[in-house]
């Protein structure tokens, strides 16, 4: 299983659900995948992108101090499978020396990943099944097939493998990921 290093490029809000979403950037290209997220599992990432503390600690703050309270250190998160549209994550962490591996949501691995700084990482089979992973040249590597290919090939029309209006920036600007405010 062939594994991407991804970090966080932004939160922002998908204007047609109003629903927030997490981007994922590959740290070696400029492939990104968004990842639809509860409101209040994208405050928790936010507060945490922001670096503002709340005065009490919240769930993810909680599940840190845990984890450094029993001797876990966390090694890592992995979304690992997309089913039906539903991301899938563990959080694979060293206890006593053995590896443990939680089941998660992607949202709440990734706020915990702010919290002890370690990496993410995504399957690239979920990459790839993703209908709406986000990288520019693709798209236009896919628009010149589209027109070699058959008329017939409906299916090839949409970069994105179907034929929903879901639009993304050609670039991803910083203004645009910042669009998420607490």
């Amino acid at each position: 299983m062939v594994e991407v290093e991804m970090k966080i490029r932004g939160l922002m809000m998908d204007p047609t659900a109003n629903t927030p979403i997490v981007i994922l950037k590959d740290v070696i290209s400029d492939r990104m995948l968004p990842i639809w997220v509860g409101p209040y599992e994208a405050n928790a990432i936010a507060l945490e992108i922001e670096k503002s503390a709340p005065q009490r600690p919240m769930t993810h703050d909680l599940l840190r101090n845990l984890i450094a309270q029993i001797g876990a250190t966390v090694d890592r998160i992995v979304v690992t499978d997309l089913v039906e549209n539903t991301f899938f994550a563990v959080i694979e962490m060293t206890l006593d020396g053995k590896r443990v591996v939680l089941d998660a949501r992607p949202s709440d691995a990734i706020a915990l990943a702010l919290r002890v700084d370690c990496p993410i990482f995504v399957n690239e089979e979920v990459i790839n099944s993703s209908r709406n992973t986000i990288a520019t040249s693709d798209i236009a590597d896919d628009e010149d097939d589209v027109d070699e290919e058959d008329d017939d090939a409906d299916a090839d029309d949409d970069p994105f493998g179907e034929d929903d209006e879901a639009e993304w920036p050609d670039d991803f600007d910083d203004d645009v990921s910042s669009d998420y405010k607490m």
